[in-house]
């Protein structure tokens, strides 16, 4: 996946890895004249905290250690495990399936899963939404959908949103930027390799992308686009 961009404050601070602790920090701000004249290392050390050694901000202890921090897990992010929500999973709706089998290719970015889903309330109320299946599966719980059958909803957040009678909402999301075409109406573009995936369906779906109807019991209408990243060049 696309690496993460640094922020002008952590590449300003990157200098700061270069000193052992905030006591050679601090020494890097002690004047010639200082070690000359106060002949005390423990003085100069707090003239320059005080900020008179220096034209810019001096940074206190608890500055100091966080900034360096930031730069750390910038350069150094911890690698955080994840569960597959659809490990052991037997059977089930299609559905469940499809999305087992997509699930961990969406989790390490190999693939990008757009889904479609259109249902009806039991108020009789049609919702319909594409959502963004790795995005999902970072801010919910799925094992109750693959354990237990618990549909998946589309929500206002999600890439596209239809309520009928009530709204219809566009957004982005962690993968997707959502667009208007003028010709193919909603399509989203890829933040990854910049490839548009065309959701018309009288289009094809685009490059690297196939879309895959599936016939379910929980849903009236499911398509799944599925979308292999291409890194940039």
């Amino acid at each position: 996946m696309q690496a993460l961009s640094s922020t002008p404050q952590i590449e300003a601070d990157r200098r700061l890895l270069n000193f052992k602790d905030y006591e050679d920090y601090l020494d890097s701000l002690v004047t010639p004249m200082d070690k000359c004249y106060l002949r005390s290392t423990i003085v100069s050390r707090n003239i320059a905290e005080l900020g008179y050694r220096s034209s810019g901000l001096t940074l206190s202890r608890e500055q100091f250690k966080k900034r360096v921090a930031a730069v750390i897990m910038f350069l150094s992010p911890p690698y955080k495990p994840y569960e597959l929500c659809s490990e052991g999973l037997k059977g089930g709706d299609p559905i469940m399936t499809e999305l087992a089998l997509r699930e961990r290719p969406n989790r390490v970015g190999i693939l990008s899963t757009i889904i479609f889903l259109r249902m009806v309330t039991k108020t009789g109320r049609e919702i319909s939404g594409y959502i963004d299946y790795h995005h999902r599966l970072t801010t919910t719980d799925f094992k109750p959908f693959f354990k237990s059958g618990k549909k998946i909803y589309p929500k206002p957040t999600d890439l596209g949103f239809y309520h009928w009678g009530k709204k219809v909402l566009v957004n982005d999301s962690l993968n997707y930027k959502a667009l208007m075409d003028p010709s193919k109406g909603l399509i989203f573009q890829n933040r990854f390799d910049r490839k548009i995936i065309i959701v018309d369906p009288d289009s094809d779906p685009g490059s690297n992308t196939k879309k895959k109807r599936i016939f379910s019991k929980m849903y009236e209408h499911v398509v799944l686009f599925d979308h292999v990243v291409r890194q940039r060049i």
